[in-house]
């Protein structure tokens, strides 16, 4: 069954560093643009990373400094570090694929992230 899988997220003290992860399952992630959204409660979800095939990053201005997207090919896996968390870093968190030829586009479950004291 095509799918991604997101896992890592967790309650988290203010300050601290966090590595959000998305297994690829039936699909090759390496072939496709990955990115991570994240959606606040009440807020549309929002892009907050992305690579693409050729490994080309780029990052939400509102989190650019603290967090660094990678891709492991061999693990088939995403990776999404957050470090000097803060409370409004309170989101869940999702993996998305897009194809860079086509329409198809690919969600994960997404995994809750909790900053608070």
């Amino acid at each position: 069954q095509v799918q991604l899988v997101e896992s890592g997220g967790g309650l988290v003290l203010p300050g601290g560093s966090l590595t959000l992860s998305c297994v690829g399952s039936d699909v090759v992630l390496s072939k496709y643009t990955m990115n991570w959204y994240r959606q606040i409660p009440g807020k549309e979800r929002a892009l907050v990373a992305a690579i693409t095939s050729r490994n080309r990053t780029n990052y939400a201005d509102s989190m650019k400094g603290r967090i660094t997207i990678s891709r492991d090919d061999a693990k088939n896996t995403l990776y999404l570090q957050i470090s000097s968390l803060r409370p409004e870093d309170t989101a869940r968190y999702y993996c998305n694929l897009e194809s860079e030829y086509t329409t198809w586009k690919l969600w994960g479950q997404g995994t809750q992230v909790t900053v608070s004291a």
